[in-house]
């Protein structure tokens, strides 16, 4: 029997392990271990309770304004007792977050193998995602198992001198939890409320946005609701004390715009299916709402899931207000802009990557 851990921290990375916990736990040749390390605390827990996951170890790292040297130390402080008295296989890490990046340190030091799901994406500029880029390539140095999104994110891994033996193509585990969460029955208030209205769904919380590239991009969202009276935005603001400051100076007091609480990942989903545009600078819904046919602006002047650009079911409109405006005007004013986009599909698999990365370890 082959023993099992998997670690993550934060809500996306969550959204995207859990399918897998459940999809290895259905497995008799697996014993699972789950540790979480609280590097979000409420955001988390809300998607464990979705998906009905206990971990087995829970480091509740998480303390007010932390920073990311104290969520890196924290956690390798902490791990390694666990990792030492668990002796597991191999450790299974998500993405690009500090949690993930801390977690694959503290298995090189133990000579643990690690399984980076999500692996292979790239700006290559280290400060865009930041930290998250720096995170993934470091992972991806002391990975020894590559589970690749797309065959783009397989090509990045060659380049860089991984041995093809060792990536493998499963597509993003992102969709499979869509599979599970999404529901032709669902109801809310809010989107009663938006209901005879384009809803917009917005979201912008990055680290690299914050101050006044975030105050543009929300100054374009209330240019957007003041030119286009059948548009209704929903913004699930971000924790983040600094986010809330700006979006509260800028967004505050425009009747057809909410701030609300972050949604758990039920509720979000469930509003992303139900929404006419998505406005994102997120990595996970950028390859979510292309499976609900959803066109997608991303946020930023970058992007590591290109994939989505080419295929039309993205489009980057950079972090000036002109720019997405006009953006996301062109595609409230364009029909067919928006059809095509809206029928662009989904690159970034099928639903069923947590089975074939099971596959692939129990083998």
């Amino acid at each position: 029997m082959k023993n099992i851990m998997l670690v993550f921290g934060t809500r996306p990375e969550a959204v995207k392990m859990c399918p897998l916990v459940k999809e290895l736990k259905r497995r008799n040749e697996a014993r699972v271990c789950v540790c979480v390390t609280g590097q979000h605390k409420s955001m988390l827990k809300q998607v464990l309770e979705a998906f009905s996951i206990n971990p087995d170890y829970d480091l509740s790292i998480m303390k007010e304004k932390q920073t990311l040297f104290e969520i890196t130390v924290s956690i390798l402080n902490n791990i390694r007792v666990i990792l030492e008295k668990e002796k597991p296989d191999v450790v299974l890490v998500h993405g690009d977050t500090s949690t993930a990046f801390a977690c694959a340190l503290a298995c090189f030091y133990l000579h643990i193998p690690v399984g980076h799901v999500e692996a292979g994406l790239r700006t290559y500029d280290l400060y865009s995602p930041y930290p998250e880029e720096f995170n993934r390539q470091a992972i991806g140095i002391m990975a020894e198992y590559h589970f690749a999104p797309t065959e783009k994110a397989r090509e990045n891994l060659l380049r860089e001198g991984k041995k093809s033996s060792a990536i493998f193509v499963t597509g993003n585990t992102g969709i499979d939890a869509l599979k599970t969460t999404v529901r032709e029955d669902y109801n809310h208030d809010l989107l009663k409320w938006s209901s005879g209205s384009r809803l917009i769904l917005l979201t912008a919380h990055r680290r690299e946005n914050l101050g006044d590239p975030m105050r543009q991009i929300f100054q374009a969202v209330r240019r957007i609701t003041e030119d286009y009276p059948d548009v209704k935005v929903i913004y699930p603001i971000h924790l983040n004390p600094l986010v809330r400051e700006i979006a509260g100076s800028v967004l505050a007091g425009e009747e057809r715009i909410r701030l609300i609480e972050p949604l758990d990942v039920v509720d979000f989903h469930n509003f992303l299916a139900r929404a006419a545009l998505i406005l994102t600078d997120s990595g996970g819904i950028q390859e979510e709402a292309p499976g609900l046919g959803i066109p997608v602006v991303v946020l930023r002047t970058t992007t590591e899931r290109p994939e989505g650009i080419e295929s039309g079911a993205l489009v980057l409109a950079g972090i000036g207000e002109k720019s997405i405006y006009d953006c996301v005007s062109g595609l409230l004013s364009d029909k067919d802009l928006y059809e095509r986009m809206s029928r662009a599909g989904n690159p970034y698999g099928d639903g069923k990557a947590s089975g074939r990365i099971a596959d692939i370890l129990l083998r």
